[in-house]
């Protein structure tokens, strides 16, 4: 099962990890930024998740694992 996480600040602006199970042009207009950068590495043979400042996160051969272990990482 697939679960959305929607949290609001104070502010009122929301955030999520992007998903097409919410329909988030439907609350208003969107401003979408990359949390991570999911790449394969030819090196290692792995997939890896890099943060904005470049720090590996984590890493596995499977991609789809790795976007598993970002959705439960941001869904937190």
């Amino acid at each position: 099962m697939n679960t959305a996480v929607l949290t609001f600040n104070t502010n009122g602006a929301g955030s999520c990890l992007y998903t097409e199970l919410i329909d988030l042009q439907s609350i208003g207009s969107l401003e979408v930024t990359r949390a991570t950068t999911i790449e394969f590495n030819k090196g290692t043979q792995q997939w890896e998740i890099t943060d904005t400042n470049g720090i590996i996160l984590f890493t596995h051969s499977l991609r789809s694992l790795c976007l598993a272990w970002e959705q439960q990482h941001f869904n937190r």
